[in-house]
C-alpha cells in the first residue's frame, strides 16, 4: 500500500530478548568506581540497592538477556507500539526525506518508561522486596514505576523534583491514583533533604538531589530497594525493545533510516531506539547518522565534561566516566523535566568518546514551537521531552529539503504531553522564555568533579 500511514505488529512479535550494546562494542566501557575505594564494583557493592538479577543485567557482556514471560505479558498491554510514517508533516515541510516515527505514548503511563518500571518491578517482587524508592523530574519515570507497583503489590515512594512537582499537578495525581507516594524534593523526610533546605529553604530540586533522597531512604531499610529510571546500563537494556520492534516495522515499510534521532536526559529512550540499530551496524550492517537532541538549559552531551562523577548530590552513589555538568549542577526549571539531569548515561556517554553517536542542543521555546507544528500535522501532541526529538528530526527533514536528499529519517517519540498542558498554555501565551543556566555554577560544578587516579 503506497500510502500507509502506520506499522503494526502482532502481539506475537513482541520482542522475547533485549539487546545489549555491551556485546558489540569495539572497545570495553570504563568500570563503576566505588566512592570509598576508587575501585571497581562488586556486585556485593550494589546488592543494598538492587536485585541482583538487575545487578547482573548491568555488568553482562552477552548480547542478549532473555525478557521473562510474565514481564512479556504485561507489555501485551501496550507493545509491540506503532510506528508511523509522518506523510502529512513531510507535505508540510515540503521535504523529500521520509519520516518515520515509533510512538511509545501508547503505554498507560503515556510513556516508554514502562518498559524498564515493569522489568525491574518484576526482578524486585521475585526477590522478595516490598517497598521500592525512587527519583521523578516531569513525572513520567514516577508514574511509571507507580503503575509497576500496582501491578506487583509493592509500595512506592517517589521524590518528585520540587519544580517538576509544582509545574505538573496532574502528574503527581496519576503517581497517587496508581497508589504511590509522591513527595516534593528537597523533602524533609530525609537527613540530605533537610540539609539542601537549611542552605536554601526555596531550593527548586534536582534529580540529583531527589536520587540522593531516594538511595538514603532505600539503603535504611532491609525490606525496601532503589529503582532508576534512566542512566544505568540495566535501564537502558530494557528500553531497546522500542528499537528491536523498530526494525522489524521499517522491514514492513520497505525501509531503513538513513538517520536516526532521539532526544537525551539520562539516555534511557535515546538508546532504546538507537542501540539496536548501532549494534547492527557494528556487527557489519548500514550505519546511520545517530543524533542525540538534548536541551540548551541542561546540555551534558555538548557542554559537559567525559569524567567520573557521581550519580546524585549527596555522592551516595558509586562514580561512573559519563558526560556531566558536575553533580551539583542544578538546571533552570525549564519544562521538558525529564532532560534536566546533570549526567547522560555512561552507555551513550562511551559511544560518543567512539563517534558513534552526535550531539545537538536546542532551546525549549523553538522545541515547543517544532512540538505544535508536528501536533497540527500529525495530531499528537509531543511531550516536551519529545519535542526535542521532533525537533531534530524537522531539522534534518530540512537539510534533506536544502540538499534536495530522499533520506530516510527516524525519531522516537517517547510520550505525549497531555500532562503537559500549562506548559503548552504558557508557550502560546507567549510566557514560556529560553532559560539559561549559570555559567559561573557550571563552572564551580565541573570544578568539583571527584579526583579519580588513572588506571596503571
Amino acid at each position: 500500500m503506497g500510502d500507509q500511514i502506520k506499522y503494526l505488529l502482532d502481539e506475537s512479535r513482541i520482542p522475547k530478548h533485549w539487546y545489549n550494546i555491551q556485546a558489540d562494542l569495539p572497545k570495553p566501557m570504563p568500570p563503576v568506581l566505588h566512592p570509598g575505594t576508587m575501585k571497581p564494583v562488586g556486585p556485593d557493592d550494589l546488592a543494598p540497592l538492587f536485585p541482583m538479577a538487575l545487578i547482573m543485567q548491568e555488568v553482562t557482556t552477552e548480547r542478549e538477556i532473555e525478557i521473562p514471560e510474565p514481564v512479556r505479558d504485561i507489555y501485551r498491554v501496550w507493545r509491540p507500539a506503532p510506528l508511523f510514517r509522518a506523510r502529512r508533516l513531510e507535505q508540510v515541510l515540503g521535504t523529500p526525506a521520509r519520516i518515520f516515527y515509533k510512538y511509545e505514548g501508547v503505554s498507560p503511563a503515556g510513556s516508554h518508561k514502562p518498559n524498564t518500571a515493569v522489568a525491574q518491578a518484576f526482578y524486585n517482587k521475585v526477590a522478595g522486596v516490598t517497598r521500592l524508592t525512587t527519583e521523578t523530574g516531569a513525572g513520567q519515570w514516577g508514574s511509571s514505576l507507580a503503575f509497576a507497583g500496582a501491578l506487583f503489590g509493592i509500595d512506592v515512594t517517589v521524590f518528585q523534583v520540587r519544580v517538576s512537582y509544582d509545574q505538573k499537578p496532574y502528574r503527581r495525581a496519576l503517581m497517587e491514583s496508581y497508589g504511590a507516594r509522591c513527595i516534593p524534593s528537597p523533602s524533609t523526610e530525609t537527613e540530605y533533604g533537610r540539609a539542601v533546605l537549611a542552605k536554601r529553604p526555596d531550593h527548586p530540586g534536582s534529580l540529583g538531589i531527589a536520587i540522593s533522597e531516594a538511595v538514603e531512604i532505600a539503603a535504611q531499610r532491609e525490606d525496601t530497594k532503589y529503582a532508576l529510571g534512566s542512566v544505568l546500563n540495566h535501564v537502558l537494556l530494557h528500553q531497546t525493545v522500542v528499537g528491536i520492534e523498530a526494525m522489524e516495522q521499517m522491514q514492513m515499510a520497505d525501509a531503513y533510516p538513513d538517520v536516526i534521532v532521539g532526544c537525551t536526559g539520562g539516555g534511557s529512550n535515546f538508546a532504546g531506539i538507537a542501540f539496536p540499530f548501532i549494534g547492527a551496524g557494528l556487527r557489519g550492517g548500514a550505519k546511520p547518522r545517530i543524533v542525540a537532541v538534548e536541551p540548551a538549559a541542561c546540555p551534558s552531551l555538548t557542554r559537559g565534561k567525559y569524567a567520573y562523577d557521581f550519580g546524585d548530590t549527596a555522592h551516595m552513589t558509586p562514580l561512573t566516566k559519563m558526560h556531566t555538568l558536575g553533580s551539583t549542577f542544578t538546571p533552570p526549571g525549564f519544562h521538558a523535566g525529564g532532560l534536566r539531569y546533570h549526567g547522560m548515561a555512561p552507555l551513550v556517554s562511551h559511544l560518543k568518546e567512539l563517534d558513534l553517536i552526535e550531539a545537538v542542543a536546542y532551546h525549549q521555546t523553538e522545541c515547543f514551537a517544532a512540538g505544535i507544528q508536528f501536533a497540527r500535522a500529525e495530531g499528537i501532541l509531543p511531550a516536551p521531552e519529545a519535542n526535542h526529538a521532533v525537533k531534530g528530526a524537522i531539522e534534518e527533514a530540512l537539510r534533506c529539503k536544502r540538499e534536495g536528499r530522499s533520506e530516510t529519517i527516524l525519531f522516537n517519540l517517547c510520550g505525549h504531553g497531555h500532562f503537559d498542558m500549562q506548559a503548552y498554555m504558557d508557550y502560546t501565551a507567549g510566557k514560556l522564555t529560553d532559560q539559561q543556566y549559570d555559567e559561573q555554577e557550571l563552572a564551580m560544578a565541573l570544578s568539583g568533579l571527584p579526583s579519580v587516579p588513572e588506571p596503571a
